[in-house]
């Protein structure tokens, strides 16, 4: 779910659009592949859910929004972004405040 990159982290993401309100619901996925799930109230309409992700990301690890970018899943609702300037310390500290990991191994 979380790599460390030398431009800050990689964050897997699995999205569900349209949803009540935009939050963390989970974990998708096991192993390698688990990624984070995000409901996310903005529609997959015109790059709508995905600019509400970054708002939400760039939110929630504290950084502002130019530093959160879409590397991979634009289309798609397993999606990449990378968090610049994050340390991989950082953002499993700020997951864990979601009591969702039970595994030290991000």
């Amino acid at each position: 779910m979380l790599r460390s990159t030398p431009a800050g982290v990689t964050l897997a993401v699995r999205a569900q659009p349209g949803a009540k309100k935009t939050a963390i619901t989970g974990l998708y996925g096991e192993g390698q592949a688990v990624q984070l799930k995000v409901a996310v109230h903005a529609p997959p309409l015109e790059g709508r859910a995905n600019q509400a992700l970054i708002v939400f990301l760039a939110e929630t690890f504290r950084v502002p929004k130019n530093a959160v970018e879409l590397i991979t899943g634009e289309l798609s609702r397993s999606k990449v972004f990378l968090l610049r300037g994050v340390p991989l310390n950082k953002a499993e500290e700020v997951i864990s405040d979601f009591n969702l990991l039970n595994s030290p191994s991000l």
